[in-house]
């Protein structure tokens, strides 16, 4: 099981994303909860996923990406990528690692 949460920025939305993976590489089980109503209509469609098929942008891609195109008016929100780290994690395709953006605006 993959537990992330996400402080999206500057709009002030939270997003908690629980992943349980069924096997290795197998299905996983998505529980999203978030402030913004726009993830949670992309939740909505994405309550089961193959992991395999969400690292990659082979054939049609991951389909928390094709979500977050129908549903997301900012193409910059940082969850569907947080979405994806947390079913490598509960899949055993990553380990846990936080990552970082760090943002400023200089000149």
């Amino acid at each position: 099981m993959a537990l992330v949460t996400v402080e999206a920025g500057i709009c002030g939305m939270y997003t908690t994303i629980k992943a349980t993976a069924d096997q290795p590489y197998g299905m996983v089980t998505l529980e999203i909860t978030s402030d913004c109503p726009h993830i949670q209509k992309m939740a909505a469609e994405l309550t089961e996923v193959r992991s395999t098929g969400e690292i990659s942008y082979r054939g049609e891609g991951p389909r928390t990406l094709r979500a977050a195109a129908k549903h997301l008016p900012h193409a910059a929100c940082v969850v569907p990528p947080a979405i994806i780290k947390a079913i490598e994690v509960a899949a055993g395709l990553a380990l846990p690692k936080d990552p970082v953006i760090h943002i400023s605006k200089e000149g």
